[in-house]
């Protein structure tokens, strides 16, 4: 018995048209999501559906003129159902290098490097204090326990902001304050304050080596920790 579907057709008020086309987008969705469970993990493109659909009889200014699909390429991630416009990069964010600074950073900075534990850490930051702070990254040779192959694996995570290093007054500075400072040697300190008594103020690096209180190989170290305010 043959049905008769017109009083359906009617009390819809689907013309054949839109019945056509409406089964072609209801069939697209089932394949979306037919896909969506198979490759939960997998990315589709969807080429341009405004053409598809027209091509199945449905007109862009049906279902009330509205623009249900966009006739860019879309991108969607299954498994998160995002959309990416295809024509635009889609990158993995790029890790830069972050350098930590040994005059400012703290034991759970130190730590985290890469064969620093925290007997080291602690050893860094005490000859950060004798020294008034890192001039150079390759102080680190001179902190006892640290080896030669641990600062190679170090050297290019850390960097030293010499700006933050404290500087000695050489013309007032105290006998314990300079024996604190570890490049001095005792009969150096000796030798500077005997040649302050005498002389008085002294000027610069130059009048320490040329009086021989210093040699010129000394005077390289401690030059970036003197001052001679007077």
């Amino acid at each position: 018995m043959k049905i008769n579907t017109e009083p359906f057709s009617n009390w819809f008020g689907f013309t054949r048209r839109e019945r056509r086309s409406t089964f072609v987008l209801l069939l697209i969705i089932v394949v979306i999501l037919g896909i969506r469970y198979a490759f939960p993990n997998s990315r589709m493109i969807l080429e341009d559906f405004t053409g598809t659909i027209s091509a199945a009889g449905k007109s862009s200014d049906s279902l009330n003129n509205k623009n249900i699909i966009s006739g860019r390429s879309l991108s969607i991630n299954l498994n998160t159902g995002r959309k990416f416009n295809s024509h635009t990069s889609v990158r993995e964010p790029v890790r830069q290098k972050v350098r930590i600074d040994i005059n400012s950073c703290d034991s759970v900075a130190l730590v985290r490097l890469p064969a620093i534990g925290p007997v080291l850490s602690a050893r860094i930051i005490k000859y950060r204090r004798l020294l008034g702070g890192y001039d150079r990254i390759d102080q680190l040779k001179e902190v006892y326990g640290l080896t030669p192959e641990t600062y190679e694996i170090i050297q290019d995570k850390v960097f030293a902001d010499s700006t933050a290093i404290t500087r000695i007054n050489i013309n007032s500075a105290g006998y314990k304050e300079l024996a604190h400072f570890p490049y001095f040697e005792k009969y150096e300190i000796t030798a500077i304050m005997k040649y302050r008594e005498l002389k008085g103020k002294i000027t610069g690096i130059n009048e320490l080596i040329n009086n021989k209180l210093i040699t010129a190989e000394k005077a390289n170290k401690v030059r970036p920790y003197l001052k001679y305010d007077q």
